[in-house]
């Protein structure tokens, strides 16, 4: 099975979050870039209010692929020991990396939200939502950031996942809702027809796109 598009994984996994439709309590968080267009679906679908959690990928230097950890709006760093052991990484090139992955997680804050605070966590339900997870390294460090704000319940919902990932990610929070797991997984981008970069403005758009729109929330 492959999805069409983000649009069409979003589409799917609101199907599978009908139980959160019109409930007051419920917010949608985006990982940005790819996370948006899956999550503007889901958002449109439960009547709830879109957000972005800014998270930012550590890369391997020379292997900026391969993930050693990621960073989070708020001060959260969370670190792949494994990876961090593997290749020898020292701390000084591991603040490097993070100094530079900083600016630019500041940078989309700004861009992404501009004058608009970011929606209040306390006591929600929060639903993250990405368009696929890999190593999980970038929504262990959302679900840090998340979790630093108290909500009552974390949901996270994506797509495709490694099968791994998402067994050791029901560890982690209340519950997941994850489309399908492939083995052999090899990446997120494999299991869509369309899987093109997701742009800042398109980030923008979609967002300023479902403020307008609104909700029922006050």
């Amino acid at each position: 099975m492959l999805f069409k598009d983000r649009t069409a994984a979003g589409q799917l996994l609101a199907e599978q979050l009908k139980e959160y439709v019109d409930r007051s309590d419920v917010l949608v968080l985006a990982l940005p870039r790819g996370g948006v267009p899956v999550a503007f679906e889901i958002a449109k679908a439960l009547n709830a209010p879109l957000d972005v959690c800014l998270v930012r990928k550590l890369g391997v230097p020379g292997q900026e692929e391969l993930a050693m950890g990621a960073i989070a709006s708020g001060g959260v760093r969370v670190l792949n020991p494994d990876v961090v052991r593997n290749h020898r990484l020292f701390e000084a090139a591991i603040h490097k990396t993070t100094v530079r992955e900083q600016r630019e997680l500041e940078r989309r804050e700004k861009l992404y939200r501009g004058d608009r605070p970011p929606l209040n966590l306390h006591g929600a339900t929060v639903i993250v939502v990405d368009d696929g997870l890999a190593t999980g390294a970038t929504m262990r460090a959302a679900i840090m950031a998340i979790r630093h704000q108290d909500p009552a319940r974390l949901v996270v919902a994506i797509p495709v996942a490694a099968a791994e990932t998402c067994h050791d990610m029901e560890a982690e929070v209340d519950q997941v809702v994850c489309a399908m797991t492939p083995e052999p997984f090899y990446s997120v981008g494999l299991w869509y027809e369309s899987f093109p970069q997701v742009s800042d403005a398109e980030v923008g758009n979609l967002l300023k796109l479902k403020c307008a729109v609104g909700s029922t929330k006050s």
